[in-house]
């Protein structure tokens, strides 16, 4: 049995690119180029790369307390 990588076909023509590394997509990876980039991307979600940042207020502290 072939390997993704190996029978993975470019069928954007340079329309879409990789967010990791700016080369065209392939098909078998969208929206990455290859499975490494893919994988760059999940590490960066599980590692917590991608989290927003979250601020308290002082209103959100209080009305924690006030609820019980």
């Amino acid at each position: 049995m072939k390997s993704p990588e190996k029978s993975a076909v470019n069928d954007n023509a340079g329309s879409a690119k990789c967010p990791n590394c700016a080369a065209p997509t392939v098909s078998a990876y969208k929206p990455f180029c290859s499975k490494r980039c893919a994988d760059v991307d999940l590490h960066r979600w599980l590692s917590g790369g991608y989290a927003i940042p979250a601020v308290e207020t002082d209103d959100d502290a209080d009305a924690g307390l006030s609820e019980s």
